[in-house]
């Protein structure tokens, strides 16, 4: 059963490994994403030339793919580096931001992930949906489907490609096979700040570059999110000092606030 107490460890395995993160993300979310990996103790790399990121993938302990902001190059590099991370056996997270929006979309979410192995899928529930339904809700990139309404969609895909689904939501549910971690840490104010999810993709690939057990790391990166959040919204006045707060609760938070305020059940 996962722990807070393993959590904590793999959270101190960020802090001193320092693992290079690569995020292949787009524009909108860059910095956010940037400044939450030094925050919790990781090296982020955003490299979307397709000329070096064969060479980016070589270096680092983790690969995240968000199809955020598409374009066919910044697709041509994904592709490269899907492979390369394959050849490596290193890690890749698969953020498929608003599959189900337009066909282009969820075209390349699956095109994705039939390049290589991908070791995390993680998305909300209408993007996780639309990768098995054509017939799944979205609103631009925002879900319209709970993460509950996704368990059966997760587990299609876990057991077709061979990983880890991780669906957010109000309660944020981890997903290999038939094991199921649901985790209840979060607040209201996450989803008023644009790019949190993006964000806890890169914090999966974080977890996922110290933890070869892909589950453990999905709910852990989950569980880390939702804890920094309910800490960082007692402290905020609104989405502005929340995000400011959120990043220093990446920073500070320990086993002893995720033993405190975990919410999770296996």
């Amino acid at each position: 059963m996962l722990m807070a107490q393993t959590i904590g460890q793999n959270l101190k395995k960020i802090r001193e490994q320092v693992p290079l993160v690569h995020n292949i993300t787009n524009y909108v979310v860059m910095n956010l994403t940037a400044n939450a990996l030094l925050s919790i103790g990781a090296s982020p790399v955003m490299a979307h030339a397709e000329e070096e990121v064969e060479d980016m993938v070589n270096l680092a302990s983790a690969v995240v793919i968000n199809i955020g902001t598409l374009s066919p190059h910044w697709v041509k590099a994904m592709e490269k580096a899907i492979r390369a991370a394959g050849k490596k056996k290193i890690p890749v997270v698969l953020d498929p931001v608003g599959a189900g929006a337009t066909p282009y979309r969820t075209a390349t979410a699956k095109k994705l992930l039939a390049e290589g192995p991908v070791a995390i899928i993680r998305g909300n529930g209408s993007e996780i949906r639309a990768l098995v339904d054509l017939g799944a809700r979205t609103k631009g990139v925002d879900s319209l489907e709970g993460s509950e309404a996704a368990v059966e969609a997760a587990r299609k895909i876990s057991r077709q490609f061979d990983c880890t689904v991780s669906i957010s939501g109000a309660t944020d549910i981890a997903v290999k096979g038939e094991k199921i971690i649901r985790i209840a840490n979060g607040h209201p104010l996450m989803p008023r700040v644009t790019g949190l999810g993006c964000v806890a993709s890169a914090i999966t690939g974080a977890f996922a570059a110290v933890n070869s057990d892909y589950l453990e790391a999905a709910a852990s990166a989950m569980a880390v999110m939702g804890i920094c959040g309910e800490m960082a919204a007692e402290e905020a006045r609104g989405p502005a000092s929340f995000e400011l707060h959120f990043l220093d609760w990446l920073y500070l938070v320990s086993e002893k606030e995720i033993a405190s305020r975990l919410k999770i059940k296996v």
